[in-house]
């Protein structure tokens, strides 16, 4: 029996419609991955299985006992207790069982009668079985191994969880569901705050796991390693593919081209309806030209746009120079944490620079430095003359909520919008999935999804010569983060990215800037052909 069932579900918000006819199940041992663009209703469904969301018409089953466990991108813990503490008290059984093998192995020590110590080792031989039923003997390696992997040091242990960052409380929140156990995870963006040694962790974790998943993730090797099918929210339908996300690509492609070829068929079909009709009456004569305008309209927005065609034109007219930035024994540290010293290397035209290692080894503070938010300790950072460098992530900081889509894109001085054709520039913004009504939509009526995409829009727009991106695929839907790594492969300047994202870094990056632990400081390692 399916532990979880979504039959003929439909749901809107606002009158807008996010699901229609929705038909889903999980069974035990399911790795669903579930995809789709922001906005489509992948949360929805997540919030439809924990009873948050009620459908408009069909039902939601749950099956009875299973224990459901969530795990979202905005952490809902808090509380004055340390993440110890709360993983600490997951164990409550456990910890009953040791206190009663204590207190038996306290009265052994006392020389009991024959009958009494009877009585006590036979309570003590089904104390261990209930140990070894619950996994027990171990539960604070558990915990310690946990918390290790998703990078927290004594400090982050022990303070209380409302004092920790937003994507500490993240962390929190998934050590603690990891630990809970639960028959069905449902997991929505778990490896944005993580390293790419926490995401293969979590990979490695998978692999033991007994229960059922649901997991939203733009993460395509996560993705590739963890799930059994995936599920793609698309006109408010679910499509479903068996396998992998590698497997996935191929069964959408030939989905895509198997309805091509019955788009043409059917376009044929009522052309030639369209022309019987012409030929019996002058009067639909006019209908007919209009059907046949209309089909032709509908087959050209269905085809494939030509995506390299479109960047290119965009960027055509963007002369950049050999070298952009040179930086010089640069060192950085935070008292005795040293993050890097005597850092030197050149940012030249083409290079695709993608800044790896461990969460808090210091990439994102190099990025802060190359920018000047942060000062140096040592060295210099020396930017070209011209049009320099842009931040995605302060882009995305200073959007202004009562500023529209349209101004937001094309308002930076030298922005591609002034020196590219219209026609290219709005053929650039479709392809990021923003219609002609969304242009006009304030930033302040946005989901977080869809400002993300306003600043990368903006950002590849801007007309700098440098890019710098930290993360830039947390926030974006999969279809968004291929049209940024198909510009970014086009873009004619510099391209340096802080991301835990494997596939993303492998596909664009020509170089790699590597940060061993703390402290260890990067080395630059290899270079590779664009």
């Amino acid at each position: 029996m399916s532990l979880i069932r979504l039959h003929d579900v439909s749901v809107r918000f606002d009158n807008t419609q996010i699901l229609r006819e929705a038909f889903f199940r999980l069974e035990a041992g399911d790795r669903v991955g579930l995809i789709g663009k922001n906005g489509s209703g992948k949360t929805t469904i997540l919030k439809l299985i924990l009873d948050q969301v009620s459908p408009d018409t069909g039902t939601v089953s749950v099956d009875l006992g299973t224990r459901v466990g969530y795990f979202s991108q905005f952490s809902e813990l808090n509380g004055d207790l340390t993440i110890t503490e709360v993983l600490d008290g997951l164990f409550g059984e456990i910890k009953a069982v040791e206190a009663e093998l204590a207190a038996i192995d306290a009265a052994i020590a006392l020389d009991p009668a024959a009958d009494e110590l009877d009585r006590l080792i036979g309570r003590q031989a089904g104390l261990f079985e209930d140990m070894d039923r619950l996994d027990g003997w171990d539960y604070p390696r558990r915990i310690d191994t946990v918390l290790t992997t998703l990078g927290f040091d004594d400090a982050h242990r022990n303070c209380a969880i409302d004092a920790l960052s937003g994507g500490w409380r993240n962390r929190a929140a998934l050590a603690k569901i990891l630990l809970e156990g639960p028959d069905v995870l449902l997991l929505d963006e778990p490896t944005n705050f993580l390293d790419v040694a926490g995401v293969e962790w979590l990979e490695s974790w998978f692999r033991d796991f007994k229960g059922a998943a649901v997991i939203v993730s733009h993460d395509r090797t996560f993705l590739d390693a963890v799930v059994t099918r995936i599920i793609e929210v698309e006109n408010f339908h679910l499509h479903e593919y068996p396998g992998n996300f590698g497997e996935y690509v191929v069964q959408k492609q030939f989905r895509l081209k198997t309805l091509e070829q019955q788009f043409v068929h059917e376009s044929e079909l009522l052309a030639f309806e369209a022309e019987g009709i012409a030929d019996r009456r002058e009067a639909a004569k006019a209908a007919g030209r209009g059907l046949g305008n209309q089909l032709a309209k509908i087959k050209k927005s269905r085809t494939p746009r030509p995506v390299d065609q479109i960047v290119t034109e965009i960027y055509g007219g963007l002369h950049v120079k050999d070298v952009l930035c040179r930086v010089e024994g640069l060192g950085k540290s935070y008292g005795e944490k040293v993050l890097f010293d005597d850092l030197s290397f050149e940012i030249r035209r083409g290079n695709r620079i993608a800044v790896l290692g461990a969460n808090g080894s210091g990439k994102s503070t190099l990025l802060k430095v190359l920018t000047g938010e942060e000062d140096a300790d040592a060295g210099a950072v020396a930017w070209a003359k011209g049009p320099g460098f842009v931040s995605y992530n302060r882009m995305l900081e200073d959007l202004d909520d009562g500023d529209t889509v349209s101004h937001t894109v094309n308002a930076l001085p030298d922005s591609l919008a002034f020196s590219a054709t219209k026609k290219s520039v709005n053929r650039f913004l479709a392809m990021f999935q923003f219609s002609e009504a969304d242009l006009k939509q304030k930033i302040g009526n946005l989901s977080g999804g869809q400002k993300a995409r306003v600043a990368m829009a903006q950002c590849l727009l801007s007309g700098a010569s440098v890019l710098l991106l930290d993360e830039p695929t947390n926030h974006l839907d999969l279809s968004s983060t291929q049209v940024m790594e198909r510009a970014l492969l086009h873009f004619p300047g510099a391209v340096v990215v802080v991301s835990h994202d494997r596939f993303f870094t492998e596909k664009i990056a020509t170089r790699q800037l590597i940060f061993g632990a703390a402290g260890a400081g990067p080395g630059e390692v290899g270079q590779r052909a664009a």
